[in-house]
């Protein structure tokens, strides 16, 4: 009571097992009523032996019943709050220096549903939850092999929250396991909430605008990258998990790419390189062509751009960057908006706003379907989705001071920032750079699972070595 400030979800019963006093400590709302009925009030309260001592009822508890799945013995106060606030119920037996703890858990919690974030047609329509358990089990059920590990840690001074690494023994490394769980131990937080709380710390290069490690809902890609020879991280309390290393061309994969024939699974997957390139580069590229080298158009076509930028009071730079930044507006708006609501943000900002910007002159209607196909062009690949939004202003701004240098400029850094990643000995620009044969076939062409039979495929067919 001391310890917890006598909080009023802490629960302490003191009760007599076969007449020597005991105490069961629980938190409200943390536990299932009726476990704790049928374990507590009904099996151990029926126990009866002569001339009982503690010693007789821990041993009874510990090694003469199965009362739960889950049941462990603590030695400090330290574990005793951690499973009490976890769900498990503490048994104090009066005279015996260690507490038992068992598995009772019954809070509320969000049934298994679809992913929001990462759709797909004919792959699982299953997503991870909150709870670290429930996500555990839904891994377990799809690689049902005993080479498959779990080590459970605690992260964060205040918030003890569970955190859990995977991995498959004879694909992954040792080192890179190592190196994962050294990291993980050396987190200093307080509390640790979503995946964002650990990912920086596990990711190599501070200073680069992508991530070298990827972030899923989903069970059945977090298999696939596990038995790439890849190492996840599970975080109660958030359906994302993380999987590192995490390599470039990994952004334009998904699992639907092996659900259909590999000619149009290829065909897809060039048309997510394509839209990287046009949601990045297209409206910088525009900027630069019309300001600095209008004589790549043809006549008719910068005719009619001409007589459209004549009509609005903005240089070009100015109008395309504007009208950007209002899109990330809307969106942003569309996101956090009740979904009772978030539909008129598109109503009012694609009829209401770029309509009446149109017809009054102050946006040219090309640089609306310059945006429009850019912003579509960013729907196809969400896992970047960040990068993305960031990068298009980048272009913009260099296209519209140094034209096509500038945009050349911008390209050499992004491609000089993408090639410093290195993570695990791993490069993130792999299997481009260094150049590894099969696996760059892989990464643009999606093979038959024929060719997948007869080959192992694995994170360390990235190392440069064909």
């Amino acid at each position: 009571r001391t310890i917890m400030d006598n909080s009023m979800d802490l629960n302490i019963m003191e009760v007599e097992i076969s007449g020597h006093k005991c105490a069961v400590i629980t938190i409200e709302s943390m536990i299932s009523t009726v476990s704790m009925s049928q374990i507590v009030f009904g099996y151990l309260m029926d126990f009866k032996t002569p001339d009982c001592t503690g010693q007789r009822i821990f041993d009874f508890i510990t090694k003469e019943s199965l009362l739960t799945t889950e049941r462990k013995t603590i030695y400090t106060y330290g574990d005793l709050t951690r499973f009490a606030y976890s769900g498990f119920g503490v048994i104090l037996i009066d005279g015996i220096s260690k507490a038992v703890v068992l598995g009772i858990q019954g809070y509320d919690k969000r049934s298994i549903a679809e992913p929001t974030g990462e759709m797909s047609i004919k792959g699982a329509q299953e997503g991870f939850t909150e709870v670290i358990r429930t996500n555990i089990s839904l891994i377990r059920r799809r690689l049902k092999t005993p080479t498959l590990k779990f080590e459970m840690m605690q992260i964060g001074s205040k918030s003890k929250t569970d955190v859990c690494i995977a991995y498959i023994s004879d694909k992954a490394s040792s080192k890179y396991v190592d190196r994962i769980r050294r990291k993980l131990s050396k987190i200093k937080l307080e509390t640790v909430l979503t995946s964002g709380y650990i990912q920086p710390f596990l990711e190599g290069r501070k200073k680069s605008i992508f991530s070298d490690s990827l972030t899923t809902e989903r069970p059945d890609v977090f298999c696939t990258k596990l038995n790439e020879g890849k190492v996840g991280i599970l975080i109660d309390g958030t359906p994302y998990t993380i999987v590192c290393p995490s390599v470039f061309s990994e952004n334009f994969m998904t699992m639907d790419d092996y659900a259909t024939k590999p000619f149009y699974s290829t065909y897809i997957r060039l048309v997510r390189y394509a839209s990287f390139f046009l949601a990045v580069i297209m409206p910088g590229l525009y900027v630069a062509l019309v300001t600095f080298h209008p004589e790549t158009f043809t006549h008719k076509l910068l005719l009619i751009l001409a007589i459209s930028e004549e009509t609005t009071p903005y240089p070009l730079f100015m109008e395309v960057f504007i009208i950007m930044i209002m899109y990330e507006i809307l969106r942003e708006a569309g996101i956090r908006l009740p979904r009772a609501v978030g539909g008129a943000v598109s109503i009012v900002g694609g009829l209401i706003i770029g309509d009446a910007a149109v017809k009054s002159g102050l946006v040219a209607a090309p640089i609306l379907i310059l945006i429009g196909l850019t912003a579509t062009s960013s729907f196809v690949i969400p896992t970047i989705n960040e990068q993305t939004s960031i990068l298009r202003l980048l272009f913009i701004i260099a296209g519209g001071t140094l034209g096509l240098f500038g945009i050349g400029i911008a390209s050499s850094f992004l491609i000089i920032n993408v090639c410093a990643m290195n993570t695990f000995g791993i490069p993130y620009s792999a299997p481009l750079s260094p150049y590894t044969n099969s696996a760059f076939k892989e990464a643009i062409i999606r093979p038959s699972f024929r060719k997948f039979a007869k080959k192992k495929g694995n994170i360390k067919d990235y190392n440069g070595a064909d």
